[in-house]
């Protein structure tokens, strides 16, 4: 199951848990009322016959899909890529990724602007909604193999930040103030 947490404030490797001492945990309902992200568990290596995925993606619109490898090995550009992953910014769409081997983080803002990490492992879904302040970086294990799905054709362009004058994100601040409604 996925883990959610509140950021420390050091400056260490991005590749490192940076938990709170004591850690401060998200549960996965306040993490969606709070931020609009959304989570499914699935089975990594039998998700086509399991039917969830299938499912989400109709439900939700989705037909385009690739996959990605994330590791200095499979990623053509990986210092720049990993640094472009990990500023901050936005998308004026979903961003979903289903994560089917490998780890990494991704990091999203609360309503009061601070980071919450989320860990995500083989087997989770997560889609972040348009307009959230985020970024993705890899863990100390530097490999990560990821399914994306779109809504019609691909668009992977981010807005660092700020974004704020963007429909997308305006749309999204009213969202938040709002309390995100039941999946």
């Amino acid at each position: 199951m996925v883990r959610a947490w509140y950021m420390d404030e050091s400056n260490e490797d991005q590749r490192m848990e940076h938990q709170q001492s004591p850690p401060k945990f998200v549960s996965l309902d306040d993490l969606y009322k709070d931020t609009g992200v959304m989570y499914w568990k699935l089975d990594p290596k039998n998700y086509e016959s399991e039917g969830k995925l299938n499912k989400i993606k109709t439900e939700r619109g989705y037909s385009y899909m690739d996959v990605i490898q994330v590791s200095p090995e499979k990623l053509h550009n990986y210092e720049e890529k990993i640094k472009t992953f990990f500023e901050e910014h936005i998308h004026v769409d979903e961003e979903i990724r289903f994560v089917t081997e490998g780890s990494g983080y991704f990091d999203v803002r609360d309503k009061e602007d601070k980071w919450i990490r989320i860990e995500v492992i083989a087997g989770d879904l997560l889609i972040l909604p348009a307009g959230i302040y985020h970024r993705f970086t890899l863990d100390a294990k530097n490999y990560i193999k990821a399914m994306r799905l779109f809504v019609g054709e691909p668009i992977w362009t981010p807005y660092n930040r700020p974004a704020d004058d963007m429909e997308a994100r305006k749309t999204y601040v009213v969202e938040q103030k709002k309390g995100f409604a039941a999946k």
